[in-house]
């Protein structure tokens, strides 16, 4: 079984591969950014984009969009995590958690599969606290100030990518449509 992942970003595509393959899926990565869409859900952000691609490539693929919520900030940078990264970036989250002693932020993945005739978004979502200070080379995006619950303490970034993905809400999303994959087309090739 293969699909294709829509992204320009190599860690996505690594880490994707690594949970789906175990479901017996050959992810291929097309190379290109996937369109950027506003919306509140990133579930909606994820199946527009997905959609957009298809019209392009007419390929059985997916789209991830994650986000980073964090609770004091009234789930802030939220759907924006992408645009808030790439001009505060992790010095300007942490700025606006000086002196704040709760924490607490939630990651949620959605990735949009389209697999003629289905469309279908899987969610997944860990919970854990911002770090004091970026932490850990791994990873990408927010991983240096993310500390998963579960993690022992480490932030995602001082995690291996195996390590990773056994708390990750990227991870939880992929296991979600690989179990679906297996359910739906056992036996079929895509």
């Amino acid at each position: 079984m293969k699909l294709w992942l829509v992204t320009s970003n190599e860690h996505k595509y690594i880490e994707l591969s690594e949970v789906l393959s175990s479901f017996g899926v050959k992810l291929e990565m097309l190379s290109t950014g996937k369109a950027e869409v506003r919306h509140e859900d990133i579930g909606v952000i994820a199946l527009q984009a997905a959609r957009l691609a298809y019209r392009t490539y007419r390929l059985p693929l997916i789209v991830d969009d994650s986000g980073l919520y964090i609770e004091v900030l009234g789930g802030f940078p939220g759907p924006y995590s992408n645009y808030v990264y790439s001009t505060l970036g992790l010095r300007g989250i942490l700025k606006l958690m000086e002196g704040v002693s709760n924490r607490r932020a939630c990651f949620q993945a959605a990735i949009a599969a389209i697999i003629p005739p289905f469309e279908k978004v899987f969610r997944g979502s860990v919970c854990g606290n911002i770090a004091l200070e970026p932490r850990g080379t791994q990873g990408f995006g927010f991983d240096p100030i993310f500390i998963p619950e579960g993690g022992g303490g480490r932030t995602f970034a001082e995690m291996s990518v195996e390590e990773k993905n056994l708390l990750s809400h990227r991870a939880r999303a992929a296991r979600s449509l690989g179990e679906w994959l297996v359910r739906r087309f056992a036996g079929k090739r895509l």
